[in-house]
C-alpha cells in the first residue's frame, strides 16, 4: 500500500454523487475538469496521473505519490480504465467508480470491491488507422505463390534484402480484416528487433522482399499467420511494415 486517506472522509469518498453519470456497463464517472485535447480509443497509448482508493478511503496506488505519471496502452489495463479513458480528452480530470466486474474481481493479490480512481489525462498517442479501401489488396498489389499479397508504399534506399535468418529492426502496425488495430510499434514509440525466422511465416517471407527504408503493406492469409493459435489475432491480417535496418549472422 502506498498510503491511506483520512478516515473521516471515507463515507464522502465512496458516495456516488447525484451528478455522476453511468455507462451501460455499470461504470460511474464524474467530470472534475473538462479537457479540450485529443480523445483516446481502445488501442491508444496514454500518459496519466492517477490516484486509486478503496471505498474506505484507503489509497492503494498513486502516480502522484511516485512523483511521475504512468504511460500504458489502453487495451492492456482493467476494463473500467479502457472504457473510462475513452470518455476523456487530454487535459481532463475524471473520477471513476469502477465495479468489481470491470476491475480485479477475484484476482489474487489485487484490490477488491468497488475502486475509486481520480485520473488526469496528460497525453494520447493513437494507433494508426487504415482506410476501408485498404482492407483488401489493391489492383497494384502483387502476390507470391504462397498467397501473400503486398504493395510497396515507400521505396527503399538500399539494394540488399534480408535473408531468412537476418536480425531485422522494423516499425509496424497491424489490423484485423475489419480494420480493428491489434498491435503497433508506432503506438509504443519504439521499433521492434527480432530474428526473421522467429516470426509468422508471412513476415519471414515478406520481409525478404524489402530493402532498408522501404515501407510495404502486406495482406497475410491465416495459414501464413496465427491460424488456430489461441489468443492470437485470427483471419487475414494487414500489416504496414517499415524496414529500418537488418544484419546477417
Amino acid at each position: 500500500m502506498l498510503g491511506c486517506g483520512p478516515k473521516k472522509n471515507a463515507a464522502q469518498h465512496y458516495v456516488i454523487p447525484t451528478q455522476a453519470q453511468q455507462t451501460d456497463s455499470g461504470l460511474y464517472y464524474e467530470i472534475i475538469k473538462k479537457g479540450n485535447g485529443e480523445q483516446p480509443d481502445a488501442t491508444s497509448k496514454v500518459t496519466v496521473h492517477y490516484r486509486g482508493s478503496l471505498t474506505n478511503g484507503e489509497v492503494f496506488d498513486s502516480s502522484y505519490q511516485r512523483g511521475e505519471p504512468s504511460t500504458f496502452e489502453l487495451n492492456q489495463v482493467i476494463p473500467g480504465w479502457t472504457e473510462g479513458l475513452q470518455l476523456m480528452q487530454v487535459g481532463a480530470t475524471y473520477r471513476f467508480w469502477i465495479p468489481p466486474d470491470l476491475a480485479y474481481k477475484n484476482r489474487a493479490g489485487t484490490p477488491q470491491g468497488i475502486l475509486i480512481f481520480e485520473i488526469e489525462l496528460l497525453s494520447v498517442t493513437k494507433t494508426p488507422k487504415i482506410s476501408s479501401a485498404s482492407l483488401s489488396p489493391s489492383l497494384q498489389a502483387q502476390r507470391t505463390s504462397s498467397g501473400l499479397a503486398y504493395e510497396m508504399l515507400i521505396e527503399g534506399s538500399g539494394t540488399e534484402h534480408p535473408n531468412p535468418e537476418s536480425i531485422v529492426t522494423v516499425h509496424y502496425s497491424g489490423w484485423l480484416a475489419d480494420g480493428t488495430p491489434f498491435d503497433s510499434t508506432i503506438t509504443r514509440g519504439q521499433p521492434a528487433t527480432f530474428p526473421l525466422d522467429r516470426v509468422i511465416t508471412g513476415w519471414t517471407e515478406g520481409l525478404q522482399l524489402m530493402t532498408v527504408g522501404e515501407k510495404t503493406r502486406f495482406w497475410i492469409p491465416p495459414e501464413l499467420a496465427y491460424e488456430n493459435q489461441p489468443r492470437a489475432p485470427q483471419g487475414i491480417l494487414i500489416f504496414d511494415i517499415e524496414l529500418i535496418s537488418f544484419f546477417n549472422h
